[in-house]
């Protein structure tokens, strides 16, 4: 197969509070990385989608959340929380999810505006970013409404605190942050994970990285 000349154009439209999105993004560089011996390669963007828009900045309790939002019982939302534990130190080379019972889920605004800042940085800088913020969330358990905890991410991915913090203080990108969620609502995008390929081919989900494997290499010789 002849290997598409020019890298893949993807966008990955997640939140920074979606278990899954950490599961797809592992699985999704995962197979890159395999796929890299064949020529094939990918420019990785991250597009904002928010769960919980209009959530308030307190936050809520994932167990009352998830029992809220889905009708799941506190013992289905363990079971659920233990796979996706296990789902991401798989897909993602140990990555830790502290989630219990009395977790809690935040509102993202904040923190799309400045994975929007940090990616008129550059590509690199926003990767680093959505690690930090996946980081922050999952592992450390911080609260991400927090302009503290997000001024730190912005620190552990090696970016400017300070800008970040003058980023928080006003309204900077946040016309440009519902801008891009109004355009992937539109064409369609629900549920996230999505990753849009090219601008037109969709892989949903959480998938493992032999999934993203076959579909990339099927979409890199069409695009070819």
């Amino acid at each position: 197969m002849t290997a598409s000349p020019k890298p893949l154009q993807i966008d990955f439209v997640s939140d920074v509070v979606c278990p899954w999105c950490v599961v797809g993004l592992g699985g999704l560089e995962t197979a890159l990385g395999a796929l890299a011996a064949e020529g094939i390669t990918a420019e990785i963007h991250f597009q904002p989608f928010e769960l919980n828009p209009d959530m308030a900045p307190e936050g809520e309790n994932i167990t009352e959340h998830i029992g809220r939002k889905y009708g799941a019982t506190p013992e289905q939302s363990a079971r659920n929380r233990e796979m996706i534990r296990d789902r991401a130190a798989e897909a993602w080379s140990g990555f830790e999810m502290q989630m219990g019972p009395d977790s809690r889920i935040w509102n993202t605004f904040d923190a799309h505006r400045l994975l929007h800042w940090a990616g008129t940085v550059g590509p690199a800088e926003q990767r680093a970013l959505k690690e930090a913020l996946f980081r922050a969330h999952f592992t450390d358990n911080r609260p991400l409404p927090d302009a503290e905890v997000l001024t730190g991410a912005t620190e552990a991915a090696g970016l400017d605190r300070a800008e970040a913090a003058r980023v928080l203080e006003g309204d900077l990108y946040a016309a440009e942050v519902r801008e891009a969620e109004a355009l992937w609502r539109a064409r369609g995008i629900t549920g996230v994970p999505a990753v849009v390929v090219e601008g037109k081919w969709l892989i949903s989900g959480g998938q493992p990285a032999a999934v993203f494997e076959e579909a990339l290499r099927k979409i890199a010789g069409e695009v070819a």
